[in-house]
Formats: structure tokens, sequence, C-alpha cells
């Protein structure tokens, strides 16, 4: 019976270091096993499978929608349990004397079951006394039990609302991301808008504020991984299109136009290319051998042509064309690992049909310029 003792003590701490690690450490786990790693890749691989098996859409990414929060209160039910039969197994194993106040179930005919009873009981803290240790042992494994229980669920209540935190100021810049960038967004869009100013100034105030939203991207993502598996309030946006997009667009103002002050473009270009390899390494995703072709020539001709129209100056086409293809090979590859382990959609750098913001869909009123032939062209793509 040692080894079932020694076995539940080992049950014990690994569930409790890993919900320390999860909840509490402020850095990334760096040894080979862990159950919450190990849970949230078995658990996203069912998930997918059954994701896949509905037609790409709405339902889908609705689907998708409910795997952050279902996974989140599974891992602590499955912390729970694990705590509950690891301290079972534990007094069942060093025989600990137990009292019943049930005459018709005497001591000698209390089960496995009942010790896993009563180990939910003392976990939870209920304290019905129907079952109570007389031993020494077996009173001071209940007081540990008992505040170990109790500290627990302070611990998961307290967790919650920081994962939520971090999600809601992660959203709220992608939300600005909008009228920016467009639904969905693109670098092409974000490019047009900016020349449309008249003023490129206002492209270093955009970035340095996308520089800081991908440090704590890249901060709260390592701190909290589950917080990938969240997805945005509108199908059309997510973290990966948001950063890919602003990768997208640093990439342009440093390869291809012209007057700009390079250094805050690659500034923000740094931290961004930062935030989506570190998180690749994080999930163990290596980067794709083969990624679809973002940007063509015809594309390419058609945006610079636009750009040239706004009167942003341009670098020559060819010149341009190498720089952006040398600079997108630094994080295409990590950014197509990423969107195929969670299922994002990688975001055009140019729109070949009209778009509609998602501030403009406002249901009963129609923001103003918007013809009825623009509106169709728009929602036929979504």
């Amino acid at each position: 019976m040692w080894l079932v003792s020694v076995a539940s003590v080992l049950l014990i701490l690994l569930m409790l270091i890993d919900a320390f690690e999860a909840t509490v450490l402020p850095r990334q786990v760096m040894h080979r096993f862990r159950y919450a790693r190990f849970y949230y890749r078995r658990f996203w691989a069912i998930w997918r499978i059954v994701a896949l098996l509905i037609p790409k859409g709405k339902r889908r990414e609705a689907a998708l929608a409910w795997f952050g929060p279902m996974s989140l209160l599974g891992l602590f039910a499955n912390w729970v349990v694990a705590l509950i039969v690891g301290f079972a197994l534990l007094h069942w194993s060093l025989g600990t004397v137990m009292h019943t106040s049930d005459a018709m179930h005497p001591v000698a005919a209390l089960n496995f079951s009942t010790y896993v009873y009563w180990s939910g009981v003392t976990f939870f803290t209920l304290g019905y006394g129907d079952i109570t240790p007389i031993s020494p042992l077996g009173r001071f494994l209940a007081v540990v039990e008992t505040g170990m229980g109790f500290g627990f669920l302070a611990l998961v209540i307290s967790y919650m609302p920081v994962v939520y935190q971090a999600f809601s100021r992660r959203e709220v810049t992608i939300s600005l991301m909008d009228a920016r960038a467009g639904s969905p967004p693109s670098a092409g869009e974000v490019l047009l808008r900016l020349a449309r100013t008249g003023n490129m100034a206002v492209a270093d105030q955009l970035l340095a504020e996308w520089e800081r939203w991908s440090a704590e991207l890249l901060e709260s993502h390592l701190s909290f991984p589950l917080l990938g598996y969240y997805r945005s309030q509108h199908d059309n946006q997510s973290w990966l299109a948001a950063v890919t997009t602003m990768l997208d667009t640093c990439t342009f103002l440093l390869a291809a136009v012209k007057g700009v002050d390079p250094y805050r473009a690659q500034l923000t270009f740094a931290m961004s290319r930062h935030a989506v390899v570190d998180l690749s390494l994080v999930l163990k995703l290596r980067p794709s051998d083969f990624a679809p072709n973002r940007l063509t020539t015809d594309q390419l001709g058609r945006l610079r042509e636009q750009l040239l129209a706004e009167g942003l100056p341009m670098h020559e086409e060819s010149v341009a064309e190498a720089k952006l293809a040398e600079l997108r090979a630094t994080y295409e590859p990590f950014v197509h690992a990423l969107s195929r382990y969670f299922l994002f959609t990688v975001p055009a750098i140019v729109l070949d049909h009209p778009t509609i913001d998602n501030w403009q869909r406002s249901a009963g009123r129609r923001a103003p310029g918007l013809s009825d032939l623009a509106i169709s062209e728009a929602e036929e793509h979504f």
C-alpha cells in the first residue's frame, strides 16, 4: 500500500504545482511535462476536429468561441477532482481510521468510494459530520485538505477576473483597428487611410500604440496561454489578424514608402514579430514550410497606384517587391503556423473587394456615404 501512498502524494503535488504555474507564476514554464499544457493540447485537438465538421461560417466560429471559457472551467474541474481523489487514495492507503454516525455502515464497511465522498466534503469544507477521522494522522490530513480546498477555491475565484481583464484590454485595441484598418483588417487599407489624411506623421502615433499592444499581447499570452483560444467579438477580427496587419503595415512602410522615418516602423515591427515568434515557440509550432502568396505582383501594383494617387511617394516597384518579400519571410511562416493551430484566417495584405467596417453595419441605421451597391458587394464576401 505504500506505493499507493507515494502515488497519491505525487498526484497532489503535481496538481498543486500545475495550478501554481498556471495561475501565479508570471513566466513561461520550461520543464517538459505540464498537466495544463497536456490538457489544452488534447482537449483542443478534439474540439478542432468537431468544429471542422461544422460548415465554415458563423456557426463554426461560435463553436470555436466556446472553447476558451469551457476549457478554463474544465481545467479547474480537473484540478479539483484530482486533488479530491489524491487525498482519498492517501487516506485509503494509510488505513486512516474513520468513524461513521450511521449504524448501518460501521467503520469496517467503509470502501474507497466512501473515502472519495469524505474527501470531497472535506475539500469543499461542507462539514456534514457523518464521517469523521479519529486517528491523529487522519485529523492532520483533514485539516491540510480543508485549508488547501479553501485556498484553492479562493485562488480560482481571483484568477478568473485577471484573465478576463487581460482579454478585455486586448479586445479594446482590436476594436480600435476597425476604423483604421477595415473589417477584416488589411495593411493596404491602413496605408490608404493614412495617406488620405495628408499627414503621414499620424502614423507614428498609431505605430507606437500598436507596439505597446504587441508587448502586452506577448506578456499576457505567455503568462496566460489560454488567452490565445479566446476569440474576438466579431468573426472578421482576431488577435492574430491584428498583429499580422501591423506587421504587414510596418513592412510596407520600411520597404515601399518614401519619406517616412523608418525608426518607429522598425520598433513596432520588432515587437510584433517577437510576439508571433515567441507564441509559436511556446505552443511548439513549427514555422510553416508552405505558405500561400499573400501579395501578388498585380495586387502590389494596384496598391502602389492607389497610394501614389493619394500623394504618397513610393519606391520603385521592383525594389519594393524584393524588400517586401525579404521582410515577410521573417514572420509569415510563424503567422501561418498559428493560424492553422487556432483556425484563424490570415488577413489579406490587399483586399480584392470592397469592405464595410463593423461600425457601419449597425442594424437599423446606415452610415453616411454607403450605397446599396457597395453594401451588397461587400456582404457577398462574408
